[in-house]
């Protein structure tokens, strides 16, 4: 199992920016397909964005596209996400997600084994 920590969470207006980030440890993230999820209050935790190995394909919810953009460095180990123009609803907390099986990039948390702590995102009206 590998480990993954977040960071880079925190408290903007409507509007602006903020970029998570996810290291990953243990093992090189260049094994993983990677993703993020979010889980806000009373709801349940959904696919964001991910990412293939290479970082060549990404795969985004319908409500963050033209928003968000997930990105990859493999020779940092690390995993992006990009959020620009949040919303009130785009408060949550915000999981990164692992598999190293497969080459499809997956939308479901049960089809991914290595999870991070989440970090908080609330976005202010």
């Amino acid at each position: 199992q590998g480990q993954l920590v977040e960071s880079g969470g925190g408290l903007v207006q409507a509007g602006g920016s903020l970029r998570l980030s996810c290291a990953a440890s243990e093992r090189p993230s260049s094994l993983y397909i990677m993703a993020w999820f979010r889980q806000g209050q009373e709801k349940e935790r959904e696919f964001v964005a991910g990412i293939d190995r290479s970082g060549d394909s990404t795969r985004y919810t319908n409500s963050v596209k033209g928003r968000f953009t997930i990105s990859r460095n493999n020779a940092k180990n690390m995993v992006y996400l990009q959020m620009n123009s949040l919303k009130p609803e785009d408060t949550a907390v915000y999981y990164c997600a692992a598999v190293l099986t497969g080459l499809v990039i997956r939308t479901t948390q049960d089809e991914y084994d290595n999870w991070g702590q989440g970090t908080q995102v609330t976005v202010s009206s």
